[in-house]
């Protein structure tokens, strides 16, 4: 069985940055994602909704340029998953949401840098403005990809409230060796 991957492949008038999809964002955040419509799904959805199915897989083949993005997504969401477990204590939501707010806005590689660890399936950026919008881009789905995980994590109760510990249906999945083979 393959792995599951983006709907968001076939999509025209995208902006391609390398070989990878910008694609619109219903984010909080500041940056320059295009907005999405506020009734369908994004691909931040689509990570959150496939991550759990998709880290599973031992291989994973790119259909298109999305499926590079939802790849660096998936990766991201693990490590905030590494980040909250982490500790021996569970943490609190704003204990983990200081920890993932920190982690999103934190410097990363993008393809073409040394430390890229997947640089074997991503373009780098044509130029440095390419590079730079790439980015401001992947740093504001970062942060709305961890608002979001976070509200999975620590779901509502019936009074809503935030629940006192991260939920164990997402956290069993922190350590979990899927297609990135980390």
């Amino acid at each position: 069985m393959p792995a599951y991957h983006s709907t968001f492949n076939e999509l025209e008038d995208v902006r391609i940055v390398g070989n990878t999809s910008v694609l619109p964002i219903k984010s909080k955040f500041r940056g320059p994602a295009p907005l999405a419509d506020s009734s369908s799904i994004d691909i931040i959805d689509e990570t959150l909704t496939l991550f759990r199915a998709n880290c599973l897989f031992r291989s994973f083949d790119i259909n298109g340029p999305a499926d590079r993005l939802l790849i660096y997504l998936t990766l991201f969401l693990s490590d905030c998953l590494s980040k909250i477990t982490a500790s021996k204590v569970e943490p609190s939501l704003n204990d983990a949401r200081k920890t993932l707010t920190t982690f999103s806005l934190e410097s990363f590689a993008l393809p073409g840098d040394a430390t890229f660890p997947l640089n074997s399936m991503y373009a780098p950026p044509g130029n440095s403005s390419d590079a730079d919008h790439l980015r401001q881009y992947l740093t504001q789905a970062r942060q709305e990809l961890a608002s979001r995980l976070l509200d999975q994590l620590y779901p509502l109760d019936a009074e809503g409230r935030p629940a006192a510990k991260p939920s164990k249906w997402w956290t069993c999945f922190a350590k979990r060796k899927g297609f990135w083979g980390s």
